[in-house]
């Protein structure tokens, strides 16, 4: 499984918890279920490989940092979001995005560019060629307003 892979399903729990009433511990136990992963596979070839600790460890990492910084992401969302009311965004554009900023935001090994382009390749998988213009405008607002600001 690769990290693209790992960080799609990270993306798809993340998805799955908007209005969920469960921890991300919870709701991580139940998704790695041994027969629950599997039923999946059968649906979707991403679920074909069942992830390594390596791979393991940073769907955990994102999928905590996704969930203890919603607030403060979704904040950055719709102070980026220009031109677009936060009800048009779709879960799944959510989704991506906090993704994305979580990795630019807390995890220093992934550069800024591909967690930009990695959520833009994902983008392309799940959603209409407006919105994958409107996460690569967030993505890269948000780095040249948050990031780039900062380190001046």
């Amino acid at each position: 499984m690769t990290r693209t892979a790992a960080r799609e399903i990270a993306i798809l729990l993340s998805f799955s918890a908007a209005g969920a009433d469960e921890t991300v511990q919870e709701r991580l136990d139940r998704f790695f279920e041994q027969e629950h992963y599997a039923s999946m596979a059968e649906e979707n070839a991403l679920f074909a490989e069942f992830p390594d600790e390596q791979q393991m460890d940073y769907i955990r990492t994102l999928a905590a940092l996704i969930a203890g910084h919603r607030e403060e992401l979704d904040g950055y969302i719709e102070r980026y979001a220009r031109g677009w009311k936060a009800e048009r965004i779709s879960r799944m554009a959510g989704a991506i995005l906090r993704c994305a900023m979580s990795e630019i935001l807390y995890l220093p090994d992934v550069p800024n560019a591909a967690a930009i382009n990695e959520a833009v390749e994902l983008a392309k998988k799940y959603e209409d060629t407006d919105v994958v213009a409107f996460i690569n405008g967030v993505l890269g607002g948000f780095v040249r307003g948050e990031i780039e600001d900062k380190q001046d």
